[in-house]
């Protein structure tokens, strides 16, 4: 069955992405059409790229490395639960994409976004990354407001349209991530 990971790209303290990653998994698993798990970079505890090698090369010496290539390379598809930090993506979660180079290739990326314009430049930026990693974006995105789906930006509350919006992204993103299954098993 085809497994698709919600990655959670925020490591901060009192981040709204927690409350938001584990509703996109709620809804997640009331599908059957894929599995589906969370993955919380914040478990990793990914230092600063301090790889000796270029990712590409997949020629891993530190264990927290290893741990997480491990972990990417059990799934077809992504979707990225990221919060918008100065009309970017969080450190942490570039940081976490950046460690790994093959284990992301011939996969789907659907993105959820948070902030005070949805987060919608911070997935700009993602769609970039993912270009380059040779992942395949799916148009259907999540974008949530911290003005209107988070009570006083922090309690999330998310506007009840926005699952129907998770639903659409996933059904994108599982539909491609299959789709690209012959290219992975090369």
């Amino acid at each position: 069955m085809t497994k698709i990971a919600i990655i959670l790209g925020s490591t901060k303290p009192g981040r709204n992405g927690e409350a938001v990653a584990k509703w996109v998994n709620d809804i997640a698993q009331q599908r059957e059409d894929a599995q589906f798990e969370l993955v919380d970079v914040k478990d990793f505890d990914l230092p600063l790229y301090d790889e000796p090698y270029p990712a590409m090369m997949q020629q891993y010496t530190k264990e927290h490395t290893k741990k997480w290539s491990k972990k990417i390379s059990e799934f077809d598809g992504y979707v990225f639960v990221t919060a918008e930090y100065n009309h970017a993506i969080p450190g942490a979660l570039k940081n976490a994409i950046d460690y790994l180079n093959v284990e992301w290739k011939n996969k789907s990326a659907g993105f959820v976004s948070y902030g005070s314009a949805g987060g919608a430049r911070a997935v700009e930026q993602l769609r970039l990354v993912a270009a380059e990693l040779q992942m395949a974006d799916v148009r259907a995105q999540v974008m949530l407001s911290l003005f209107t789906d988070f009570e006083d930006m922090s309690v999330f509350k998310p506007d009840p349209r926005h699952e129907a919006e998770v639903h659409t992204m996933l059904d994108q993103v599982i539909a491609w991530a299959d789709a690209l299954k012959p290219l992975r098993q090369k």
